[in-house]
């Protein structure tokens, strides 16, 4: 089933941190697409996804705080409420 994963990373404060944190989540198998939010210092990844290996993976870069985990077909939803 697949999740979506958003995290804050303190750590990502620049292009080149931004850039590591995606490659760092992108090792992971099963994610399909990977975000990264400079300005709110936030990751989100979506896939057949574990939250901890995320989170391992971005230990890394810098401090990880998990902001949610849901199911990844959550937006399409509240688009058909509207």
């Amino acid at each position: 089933m697949a999740q979506k994963v958003v995290v804050k990373v303190s750590g990502m404060i620049d292009e080149k941190t931004k850039q590591k944190a995606i490659e760092a989540v992108a090792e992971i198998d099963g994610v399909d697409s990977i975000a990264a939010e400079l300005k709110d210092q936030k990751v989100t990844a979506v896939g057949a996804i574990d939250a901890i290996k995320v989170v391992m993976k971005l230990k890394k870069i810098g401090k990880v705080e998990v902001v949610s985990v849901g199911p990844a077909n959550e937006e399409k939803k509240d688009e058909k409420k509207k």
